[in-house]
């Protein structure tokens, strides 16, 4: 594979598609840390049950929102490798999705919106555009 294979021209096209992956991993990195820091500030503060699994918790949800993150980001930049990591990100949400939909409380509608776009962006990534934008497959 050349490099100009690896890493696309600045002038190559983006296809919408790729651009709504990149959103969608972008969303679903910004809402662990949103969700992390929330533990984080909840734990330490003393309103959490559990202070150290809060804290704990938190800190691993952060540390979970970097690969969808860093995929976002290939993802705008046309880098192959960041389709791995991003359908990767994907296939981890539906299990969270799926238990989501069986609590028996206000996380059904998180669940809920959580597989809606987990499926959306596989279905983004998957597609033959984005494929060929970034690079990947048959030459």
């Amino acid at each position: 594979m050349s490099s100009a294979e690896q890493n696309p021209s600045p002038q190559d096209p983006r296809p919408p598609r790729l651009t709504a992956a990149a959103a969608l991993a972008a969303l679903e990195g910004l809402a662990l840390v949103v969700a992390g820091g929330y533990l984080v500030v909840k734990g330490a503060a003393g309103g959490a049950d559990n202070v150290q699994q809060a804290v704990t918790g938190g800190i691993t949800m952060i540390a979970l929102a970097v690969l969808p993150l860093l995929a976002a980001r290939g993802l705008l930049k046309l880098r192959s490798w960041s389709r791995g990591p991003a359908i990767i990100t994907q296939i981890m949400a539906l299990p969270v999705a799926w238990q989501l939909l069986q609590a028996d409380s206000m996380a059904i509608p998180a669940g809920i919106a959580l597989a809606v776009v987990a499926v959306t962006a596989l279905v983004l990534l998957v597609n033959p555009a984005t494929t060929k934008a970034l690079g990947i497959g048959p030459r």
